[in-house]
């Protein structure tokens, strides 16, 4: 089986595949209760939203330390290229995979672009390029994601 989330339909028999940045989102939908991040259907859904078959995923090489590799998703709202943190703590807290997670936070980290705080965008290959200085929606949902991660999976936070 293929079948997957629409983002959007039309009541005509037309849909819309694509993912937004922005909670709600197909990304978020185990965040927001509405089914499991195990069941099959989600699984393909995040793997396509994670995925080229998503005009707002985004992928770069930071032009900078030249190491770190971003993935993430981003919005028509800040337009191509520009990956949410949002969508990088979303992927973390449905995430049931330490690599995957540890991979998140190591993106979110160099993000910030040494200002200790997520923004609303940021360019795929130059985090210091980023829209909104202080969006406390990110901020405030990156402290729930590090209460959820020191949880449920200390090791990958809290250091001996």
């Amino acid at each position: 089986d293929d079948t997957i989330f629409a983002y959007e339909v039309d009541g005509f028999g037309s849909s819309l595949f694509m993912d937004d940045a922005n909670v709600p989102s197909l990304l978020s939908l185990p965040y927001l209760g509405y089914l499991d991040a195990s069941e099959p259907l989600y699984e393909r859904t995040r793997a396509a939203v994670l995925s080229e078959r998503n005009p707002f995923y985004f992928e770069g090489i930071d032009a900078q330390d030249k190491t770190t590799h971003f993935t993430g998703v981003g919005s028509p709202h800040t337009g191509l290229n520009y990956i949410w943190p949002m969508s990088l703590i979303i992927r973390a807290i449905t995430s049931d995979d330490d690599d995957e997670i540890a991979d998140c936070l190591d993106q979110l980290k160099v993000s910030s672009a040494g200002t200790g705080f997520m923004h609303e965008s940021f360019y795929h290959t130059d985090p210091s390029e980023y829209s909104r200085s202080w969006f406390a929606w990110a901020n405030s949902l990156f402290g729930e994601m590090v209460l959820k991660v020191a949880a449920e999976r200390p090791h990958l936070i809290l250091k001996q």
